[in-house]
């Protein structure tokens, strides 16, 4: 397998896009979500989009592909809610290995089958780790500051099975995205290095927070600067940020990482903010414009797409970086 870490020393790579937002192209019913595995479940499970991989894997299948189609050099696998404890809702904990397990193997084949077209092009799985639904630093009961839902240890050994399936499943990359809680972040690089150790592996490790406003903070109250002090011990391949803004809102916040971080740094913003109806309005064309800003100003080594971004917003995002001269941060 190609070394990710040699490739980002002389070029910018491109993660894919949305997710969400193709699935929902396909307007798919309660019955794509039980087929073939949750038949008899109890109660509604329309819009567990994880669950596809199971029930419904070629639907994923067509969706990583045609990221890759576009140019795309990451997958990320459909498992950004593939925890014990974000499955807990539907009452699926069970099912969290496999959901995770099956993830990685389709992106993985995907990239296997596109490698064989172009070898000289090495695509790479990025095992999604989401923060989870659940949060270590803020008490969700106004009355009683002091109180959390989860302890880090429980969160934990959530991150531990989700992991596991990852990377059993063949993952090239982990990556902990959409950070809104830092100690969240903390309790899944602790989850990987404990997996790691046990299964005798070593993935590189992405890191990625969510600056949640214009504040420039994350939802538990950091700055950028804080966000990359508090992940700095681990050996990360990357940190960045996603999600919540789009690009041009980013922007100072990556200027930061860029200035500070000891690592590579990516960003993978949304299609601008969300409309009042909830959906997004930036073109590829609009959103190429201020991604090279970033490429102008060295700003990232790693660039893609989260809320609202298409494998057009990833073809154009491609088409930037190809000729780009790579910011070296690590030599």
């Amino acid at each position: 397998m190609a070394d990710i870490k040699e490739i980002l020393k002389d070029r910018i790579l491109v993660l894919d896009g949305a997710m969400g937002t193709m699935i929902q192209r396909y307007k798919l019913t309660e019955e794509d979500f039980r087929k073939g595995w949750f038949e008899d479940h109890p109660s509604s499970l329309q819009g567990n989009n994880d669950l596809l991989v199971l029930t419904r894997p070629e639907i994923i299948r067509e969706i990583h592909e045609a990221y890759l189609e576009a140019g795309a050099d990451i997958l990320e696998t459909n498992t950004f809610s593939g925890t014990s404890i974000a499955q807990a809702d539907y009452g699926l904990e069970k099912a969290v290995y496999d959901i995770n397990f099956h993830g990685a193997k389709i992106a993985k084949e995907a990239c296997e089958k596109y490698n064989e077209l172009t070898p000289d092009k090495p695509r790479f799985v990025a095992g999604s780790i989401g923060p989870t639904n659940a949060t270590l630093s803020i008490s969700p009961d106004v009355n009683d500051p002091g109180y959390r839902a989860i302890t880090f240890e429980k969160l934990t050994e959530a991150y531990k099975e989700q992991v596991k399936g990852l990377i059993e499943g063949g993952s090239d990359i982990l990556l902990v995205e959409t950070v809104f809680d830092t100690l969240n972040a903390k309790s899944a690089l602790f989850a990987i290095n404990e997996v790691q150790e046990e299964l005798g592996t070593n993935l590189p490790v992405m890191v990625s927070g969510t600056i949640t406003d214009a504040s420039g903070r994350t939802l538990s109250g950091q700055t950028a600067e804080a966000f990359l002090i508090s992940v700095q011990h681990a050996d990360l391949l990357s940190i960045g940020l996603n999600c919540a803004l789009g690009a041009n809102a980013l922007r100072p916040y990556l200027q930061v990482l860029k200035k500070k971080a000891p690592f590579f740094v990516s960003a993978h913003p949304n299609a601008g903010l969300p409309n009042e109806m909830g959906e997004y309005d930036e073109t590829p064309e609009m959103m190429a414009d201020q991604i090279k800003t970033f490429l102008d100003e060295g700003l990232v080594n790693i660039v893609g797409g989260c809320c609202g971004t298409t494998p057009d917003h990833i073809k154009a995002m491609v088409e930037l970086v190809e000729n780009q001269t790579q910011y070296k941060k690590v030599s």
